[in-house]
């Protein structure tokens, strides 16, 4: 059964590579400004149910809709527009463009959506305050600390208010102080903006910073909720 006032609900959702099965039967929903944790071992499934939730990739079969719009009915230019405007992404690398600095990739979003320069930046300036970056505005990607670089791409995954955001291994690639601090900052201002987050994470020192646990084993979902 959907939850009521469900954000994002995947329903029965199938996704082969040739003949091994990554999804089989998954079903999945978040509720605005909730912390979705999403575990499994390697191989689970758990990487191509939140390509499928972002509406990266097609599945074979199932459905997927956000706020009451079906994914697969739409164009791949309202699916584009979708995952600019609505959804916000944090991958276990950054991703950050190496030729901007910090602010402007923080920016970058905003800039691609028409904002103008200036607006863009105050706004960015202000997400990388909150996440207590700002000092690093001015630098380029390769100058930072590998903690520093992660809360810019969270700055640049909260700036444009998404309703949902996609974090892929977020702490994957940091040591378990900036690891936790990272956590920290980006549930704390995803709720803040009722912004809901799907966590892909291995570690539950990671997912305890989730209001819930989706576990994913042979391409199949079990929802634990957190108990206390």
């Amino acid at each position: 059964m959907t939850p009521a006032g469900a954000l994002l609900v995947a329903e029965d959702l199938r996704k082969a590579y040739g003949a091994t099965p990554a999804l089989d039967g998954a079903s999945f929903a978040i509720r605005p400004g909730e912390v979705v944790a999403v575990m499994g071992p390697s191989g689970s499934g758990k990487s191509t149910l939140l390509h499928c939730l972002a509406g990266i990739v097609r599945p074979d079969s199932g459905t997927i809709t956000y706020e009451g719009r079906t994914l697969g009915a739409m164009t791949d230019a309202e699916r584009s527009a979708l995952r600019r405007h609505a959804f916000g992404f944090v991958f276990q690398f950054g991703r950050l463009v190496p030729e901007l600095t910090c602010l402007e990739n923080v920016a970058l979003p905003l800039r691609l959506a028409g904002t103008r320069r200036k607006e863009a930046e105050r706004a960015a300036l202000a997400w990388l305050e909150r996440l207590e970056v700002d000092g690093v505005g001015h630098k380029r990607p390769g100058e930072v600390s590998g903690g520093q670089g992660q809360r810019v791409a969270v700055a640049r995954s909260l700036v444009g208010d998404p309703r949902v955001i996609f974090a892929d291994e977020p702490t994957g690639a940091l040591d378990s102080l900036n690891g936790e601090r990272v956590m920290e900052l980006l549930t704390d201002a995803a709720r803040s903006i009722r912004t809901a987050v799907v966590l892909v994470t291995h570690e539950a020192r990671v997912a305890a910073y989730s209001d819930r646990e989706i576990v994913v084993r042979d391409g199949k979902c079990r929802d634990l909720e957190h108990a206390g």
